[in-house]
């Protein structure tokens, strides 16, 4: 697939079908993680916060990711149910940034994915008490031995506390580089999830 001219780039009319074209070529260039997000949140007291996360399913509706909801990122939505995301593909030389409300997705959903996972990372989930002191490697380790050996027979439950995380975009905006850092910047933008979108180009 081709790299889109900044004629096309602006045509776009809507910021969903212009991310899955991206994803796509991203998906068929970029090295590593075409799906790594960054998700940035804040606390009650507004301080921000920001870290990597896989991207795990987009449409319309918004994008998810996965998480121990007991986390610093999960806590921080509990408090504050609002998120920025940013992908940065080097290779392409582009960038999409995305903000907007956040609300967990459905037990079914965060169930399903959870059993599609290796069955150590199943083990991971209840082992690692995510984002709280660790005293040492090897009570992880501890950990894991001992979830492993609890659940050495059937299936694996998924723990209460880990689920699905779904940031609904009102506003996203798609970053071209461009020579001499005349940058193409087009900003899609909406009162509310649901709502129409505008659209505006903005200066690099």
């Amino acid at each position: 697939m081709n790299a889109l001219t900044s004629g096309d780039f602006v045509e776009a009319a809507e910021p969903f079908a212009l991310f899955g074209q991206w994803f796509e070529e991203a998906r068929a260039k970029e090295i590593n993680d075409p799906e790594a997000m960054v998700v940035a949140t804040a606390d009650a007291e507004g301080l921000p916060d920001a870290r990597m996360v896989l991207m795990k399913e987009w449409s319309p509706q918004g994008f998810v990711f996965y998480t121990n909801a007991e986390s610093a990122k999960g806590r921080q939505l509990g408090e504050n149910a609002k998120a920025a995301g940013l992908f940065h593909w080097k290779s392409l030389r582009r960038q999409v940034r995305l903000r907007g409300p956040v609300e967990p997705v459905s037990e079914t959903e965060s169930d399903e994915y959870y059993n599609s996972r290796p069955r150590d990372s199943r083990i991971g989930a209840w082992a690692s008490q995510q984002s709280r002191p660790l005293e040492s490697r090897f009570a992880l380790e501890k950990a894991v031995a001992t979830y492993a050996a609890k659940f050495a027979i059937g299936g694996i439950p998924r723990p209460p506390y880990w689920r699905g995380f779904r940031i609904m975009p009102v506003a996203m905006e798609f970053w071209q580089d461009r020579p001499f850092r005349l940058h193409d910047r087009l900003r899609f933008f909406r009162d509310a999830p649901g709502a129409d979108w505008r659209k505006e180009r903005l200066y690099p």
